[in-house]
């Protein structure tokens, strides 16, 4: 698969490795958002490691500088592995 944009998701050095830590990132029952994007709407994201995904996990928890002062973001993130 080519890799054309640095922003994608999976480095491609680690394309290959097997990924048993993720985080799913859903939404609460109460987001309005839910009736864009639908009930069911869930994104997993893997990692090769705990760590990794411990890492990723924090940085996602982060409220970033992006958002703007009266903006509240409400996703659900949750420690899985497989």
């Amino acid at each position: 698969m080519d890799y054309c944009h640095q922003h994608n998701l999976v480095d491609p050095s680690v394309a290959g490795r097997e990924r048993r830590f993720g985080i799913r990132v859903t939404l609460p029952a109460t987001d309005t958002l839910r009736k864009v994007l639908g009930d069911d709407w869930e994104r997993l994201h893997w990692y090769a490691s705990e760590q990794e995904r411990d890492k990723a996990f924090e940085k996602m928890a982060t409220r970033h500088g992006y958002y703007r002062t009266t903006d509240s973001p409400t996703q659900v993130l949750e420690k899985i592995s497989r």
